[in-house]
């Protein structure tokens, strides 16, 4: 079967994007548990046996509670410094005196990544380590199924009341006998979202009816995604929460009876980096302030230390013996003992062994060689020692060995507690290895056969021959189904764990199968045909040229180069600097080839001239490549021919400014990368980004987002219609208008702050011109596909479809970064003006330079491999409430902006050149998908090598789900490729 370039290419990429997928769902199972949660409630273990006989411990029972009601007080996005620094003393006077002189204990919480919401109420809860994979279901949360406090809280006949953020309400579905919900997406809203759980608090404080309230507040987590943690906004925000930590506190002691005292809880789910974002393992985002309140403390006395670090799991069982609950299957936590440290000895030692016979227990349930765990051997010295001490205490010894003994004990526990939890927390999840070798070897097949088909795909005609009848029905195919098969039985029934890909149907894995075996039949007849064909004499031999320009080189070995970096922790934390270093090496290759087309190659010689001639000749006699996409290829004087077309561009002042681009846009480059620190290591130094976002820079963010809405103007509407100029202007001032309603940006003649506004009117009436633009050259694509093969219409329909998605990027982005939408534009039309044309490069080697500029563009935004640095706030622009799809959506869009925006010029630049040959859209088509397909391949065999890294959460996985969504995005960006690839197929006809 023969298939043209695009549409081959696009075939592969969407079976590799199945392979990724079948890929990731191995990679990111969900954690392993202990036992489900309704065989979890059971008799809690006595204390440990005294040695001797007749000697029984009489203390069989969960330890009565320590606390009468329990207040936990979530604060989003609330991070360590917003309480104990600078700010805490400024705008939470309250709080900061219960810290420094208040009968409370203060910590600091270390969140393990991910740093997103639905993962840190899991580990709040369960005191668990949730899998990665809740950073893709945290916005469509499920029942939680696991053992938590909450279900151990409602079975106990605990009263619990929720307000606040409704992930509770989906993870917890009728646990609390009184809730009220609000949606944790809608980033846009700093004060209803919080005003909605406040207005409970009156009401509720007074009554009696209820033993656990939980209040999660959103609207701090919301204005760091809008404005960032240094925003004006923030500082009200935590007066407004230390008012109400005042009135709650006030409140529990108003209350309190002599029999048990009220606890309140002040915790955050997480923190904020510094661009206001989450989900990474910064420490802005992994520290957060935890303070236990309580009447059953001491007063503070003395210098005030820094708050100890503990971790964020450590929660779950704290709150449960405070309770007077059993601790959660699955914690994986330690008691802070501070918090309980007011109690008789053995009742501390009673709670220290609660909590490490359930990790012990948790251990032997996912580690057979648990007896050798040191953290097993030391919890059991611990009991034996605890049962020593329980002997004298029976006997009623009450001497000073006694309690020397018990603190001894308390200690050994604490060490076996520490080791426990540490040994757990590396083994809380295991992965799915049959469904990510199944997706692997998906992957592999495609690259091969991309790369196989590399000089069919790139020929004249741009078509590659799929041998798919003789494997298919050849005996190879039937023997490696029936062998995958047999492979499919053996490890789906001796599996001890869940599989993913055991869980899907039979005709679905038999149907995966079948895809395997066919890719690897025609990899193999097309393998078989390649070397038939090169022991054949060729009937119209073509000599090509053996050197490679300096072009290729870098081109080959900045792909290599890149692709081998990726097997670094290192390289992918700051894998920004490889694509700035490799776009900036381009530049001065471009610039060399300049300087040679223009100076070392005399074009006014008579003898060049005439070589030139011959070269033409030659040419137009070869039937081979008379309709091949580059000039003059490999016929001995590729430069000359060049040098011929580039005298046709290169005249008067032109000659100068072709010259100086690759200067500029080096320039340019440069003063982007000053724009946004981004990566790891030094994303905390302050840039030009910062400086602008500041409150007492507005006027100056305001005249910048102003200009470069004008110059995104100037730059986009020259080959648009005057409907769609029109509709760009406007929409353009309706982007300016929806900054200045939500109060990024002013506009002249305002001097007093508005009040700041949601911006639904100004962002939907920006919405209209974007769908009436892409609709207008939608409208001219049709055209020219289906009534007329006009290539000028087809031309400005894929321009005003780009101008389209460049006035949405301008509406997505945040203001600081306008100025890299119009840097983008520049640099697109210089290279198009003064570059690509003049030196007649092919259709791949532009590919790979729209590739190339479309990573570092990814980057220039101030994305990163990490998950804080997503634009969460995009996903929302215009939308009075959370809508699931269209918020991916946009989102998604406003992410990789970059390399969209890069691919669909790629489509309008060789769609536009009426001098290529027709099979340019192909030839461009395909080689994205190579550049795709490579990268990804290569890190998924380097992330399986690699999954017990120390990093693989915190670096290599968030870097895995940014490959994933690119694949699918790429596999949608070539589909349209492939579609606007029609004028080639009819020629191709026509010629049969």
């Amino acid at each position: 079967m023969r298939l043209r370039s695009g549409v081959f290419a696009s075939a592969c990429l969407l079976v590799e994007a199945l392979g990724v997928a079948l890929f990731l769902r191995g990679f990111f199972p969900v954690p392993v548990r202990s036992l489900p949660r309704r065989e979890a409630r059971g008799d809690p273990p006595a204390e440990p046996a005294p040695p001797g006989p007749g000697m029984v411990s009489n203390w069989t029972k969960i330890p009565p509670p320590l606390f009468k009601k329990v207040v936990i007080v979530l604060i989003d996005a609330l991070r360590d410094d917003f309480v104990f620094g600078s700010k805490g003393k400024q705008f939470m006077p309250y709080t900061t005196q219960l810290v420094e002189k208040g009968t409370s204990y203060s910590f600091i919480a270390e969140a393990k990544p991910p740093t997103v919401t639905m993962p840190r109420i899991k580990a709040l809860m369960t005191g668990s380590i949730p899998g990665f994979i809740d950073v893709i279901v945290n916005l469509n949360s499920p029942a939680l199924l696991d053992d938590n406090l909450i279900w151990q809280a409602k079975t106990a006949g605990k009263r619990i009341i929720f307000y606040g953020d409704d992930t509770w309400v989906k993870l917890f579905p009728q646990h609390f006998m009184e809730y009220d919900g609000t949606t944790s997406f809608f980033v846009s809203d700093f004060t209803e979202v919080d005003d909605n759980v406040t207005r409970h608090l009156d009401r509720v404080l007074k009554r009696e009816d209820w033993d656990l309230l939980i209040l999660h507040y959103l609207g701090l987590d919301h204005i760091g995604h809008m404005t960032g943690p240094n925003s004006p906004l923030v500082g009200p925000k935590l007066h407004e929460m230390d008012n109400i930590l005042k009135k709650i506190h006030i409140s529990l002691l108003s209350k309190e009876e002599a029999s048990l005292p009220n606890l309140l809880v002040v915790c955050g789910d997480h923190g904020m980096s510094e661009t206001g974002s989450h989900g990474g393992s910064s420490e802005g985002e992994v520290y957060t302030p935890l303070l236990f309140i309580s009447s059953a403390f001491e007063k503070r006395s003395g210098p005030l230390t820094q708050p100890e670090l503990v971790q964020q799991t450590d929660i779950a069982s704290t709150l449960a013996v405070g309770l007077g609950l059993p601790i959660s299957r699955n914690n994986v936590g330690n008691l802070i003992l501070p918090v309980l440290g007011g109690k008789t000895m053995r009742e501390q030692l009673r709670f220290v062994h609660l909590n490490g016979f359930q990790l012990s227990r948790l251990l032997q349930e996912n580690t057979p060689a648990y007896e050798k765990d040191p953290g097993y051997e030391h919890f059991k010295i611990a009991e034996k020692s605890h049962g020593n001490w329980i002997r004298l205490y029976l006997e009623g010894n009450n001497s000073e060995i006694l309690l020397n003994l018990g603190k001894k004990v308390l200690k050994q526990y604490l060490e076996a507690l520490k080791t426990l939890s540490s040994s757990l927390s590396k083994q809380v999840a295991q992965y799915d290895m049959y469904s990510m070798m199944v997706g692997t070897v998906i992957i592999i097949e495609v690259l091969l056969l991309l790369l196989i088909s590399v000089p069919k795909a790139l020929s004249s005609q741009a078509e590659f021959e799929v041998p798919l009848s003789p494997p298919l029905f050849s005996l190879l195919f039937y023997l490696m189904c029936l062998m995958l098969c047999a492979v499919h039985v053996i490890v789906c029934t001796s599996a001890e764990s869940l599989c993913y890909f055991c869980s899907m149907s039979w005709l679905t894995a038999v149907g995966v199968m079948m895809l395997i075996s066919a890719l690897m039949c025609v990899i193999l007849s097309a393998i078989a045909k390649v070397s038939e064909n090169s022991t054949l004499p060729l009937k119209n031999p073509v000599v090509f040229s053996s050197s490679w320009s300096e072009i290729d080189v870098v081109i080959l070995a900045g792909t290599i180069g890149h692709v081998l970096s990726l097997g670094a922790s290192s390289f992918i934390e700051e894998e920004h600097q490889t694509w700035y270093f490799l776009i900036n090496t381009l530049c001065l290759m471009l610039c060399q080839e300049l300087c040679r087309n223009n100076f070392l190659l005399k074009e006014c010689d008579p003898q060049y001239s005439t070589t030139v001639k011959q070269t033409f000749d030659i040419i137009g006699e070869a039937s081979e490549y008379k309709n091949i996409d580059i000039p003059a290829p490999g016929i001995g004087h590729s430069e000359l021919g060049k040098t011929t077309s580039s005298a046709e561009f290169m005249k008067g002042s032109d000659k100068w400014i072709s010259l100086a681009s690759p200067w500029i846009i080096l320039i340019c480059c440069r003063l982007l990368r000053s724009l946004n620190q981004t990566g790891i290591q030094w994303a905390h130094r302050p840039d030009f980004g910062h400086w602008l976002t500041s409150s007492e820079h507005k006027s100056e963010l305001s005249f910048v987002a102003a200009v470069s809405l004008f110059m995104i103007f100037f730059l986009v509407q020259r080959r648009c219609s005057l409907v769609s100029k029109i509709a760009m202007a406007l929409g353009l001032l309706g982007v300016y208008s929806y900054r200045a309603a939500i109060g990024n940006v002013m506009f002249p003649w305002q001097h007093d702050s508005k009040d700041i506004s949601k911006g639904i009117t100004e962002a939907r009436f920006v919405y209209v011109f974007v769908l009436g633009i892409v609709f207008t050259g939608t409208k001219d694509l049709l055209k020219s596909q289906v009534i007329s093969a006009d290539s000028s219409l087809k031309s400005t329909g894929l321009c005003e479809v780009y101008s389209g998605l460049v006035l949405l990027a301008a509406l997505l982005f945040r203001p600081h970064n306008l100025p890299v939408l119009v840097f983008c534009l520049l640099i697109q039309t210089m290279m198009t003006k003064y570059i690509w044309r003049p030196l007649k490069f092919d259709a791949a080697q532009i590919t790979i330079m729209h590739y190339w500029f479309g990573q570092s563009f990814f980057y220039f935004q101030g994305n990163s491999n990490g998950i804080a640095t997503v634009d969460v706030s995009a996903g929302f622009v215009g939308l009075e409430s959370y809508v699931e799809i269209p918020a991916i959506f946009l989102t998604a869009f406003a992410t990789y902006a970059g390399p969209l925006l890069w691919a669909v010029h790629l489509l309008c630049y060789l769609s536009s050149e009426v001098s290529r040959n027709s099979a340019a859209v192909g030839h461009g088509c395909f080689c994205y998908v190579l550049m795709r397909s490579i990268p990804v391949a290569i890190y998924i065999v380097l992330i399986t090598g690699l999954r017990y890294h120390l990093f693989i959460w915190s670096v290599f996985s968030p870097k895995l789900l940014y490959e994933g969504v690119h694949v699918f995005i790429t596999a949608a960006i070539c589909l349209f490729f492939t579609a606007m690839d029609q004028n080639h197929s009819h020629k191709v006809q026509n010629r049969k």
